[in-house]
């Protein structure tokens, strides 16, 4: 059923390609991968990938806000009715200094990354909509856009070569966390030398 729902929206082309952006990430599993169709769409048809691109990032950050603000409505209740200790403290604490990091890494990247689980971490530990939207827009952005460039310009050989490249994405995507939350780390430290 979904397989058949995800064949007939990529035929609608660039209104498939939103409709199938919300629905992956709000959390409906679609059939095949959304960034292989987005690549494939920019492929067969150039005059419209840069469209499908822009829709792509809409339906994202549309579907991804929907799970975002669910999890922010539910996650008020969760913590009222949690205990606090340390370690529950200590998670808040983290995720609040870094863990926008764990959004716009995998939100960037595209290999399977559970982008789900952070959006959902984001909203249950109360992270701004405004902080959550800009960093999802602005990895999603790069990466719709990067990979309707990469279909114009590679054609058929962009899955290969995504395929062929995928430990230097993990690597990369390894490496522009661990710079982020260094950078992350340093600005909090500059800001305490301020405030001292």
């Amino acid at each position: 059923m979904l397989h058949h729902l995800t064949e007939v929206l990529v035929a609608w082309g660039p209104a498939g390609i939103l409709l199938l952006a919300i629905l992956d990430s709000s959390g409906v599993p679609v059939a095949g991968v959304f960034d292989a169709l987005l690549i494939f769409l920019a492929v067969q048809r150039p005059s419209v990938a840069w469209l499908c691109a822009a829709l792509a990032v809409v339906g994202s950050t549309a579907g991804s806000t929907i799970l975002f603000l669910a999890a922010n409505r539910g996650g008020r209740v969760f913590m009222e009715r949690a205990a606090s200790g340390s370690r529950a403290d200590r998670f808040r604490e983290w995720f609040r200094r870094y863990g926008m990091a764990t959004v716009f890494v995998p939100a960037l990247v595209p290999i399977p990354m559970p982008l789900k689980l952070f959006v959902i971490s984001a909203g249950v530990m109360g992270t701004g909509l405004g902080e959550f939207m800009g960093v999802l827009l602005t990895a999603r952005i790069l990466r719709y856009f990067g990979e309707a460039w990469l279909g114009m310009t590679l054609g058929r050989e962009s899955t290969a070569f995504l395929r062929t490249h995928v430990w230097q994405f993990v690597a990369g995507s390894v490496l522009l966390f661990a710079v982020i939350v260094a950078f992350l780390r340093w600005r909090d430290r500059s800001r305490g030398r301020l405030e001292v």
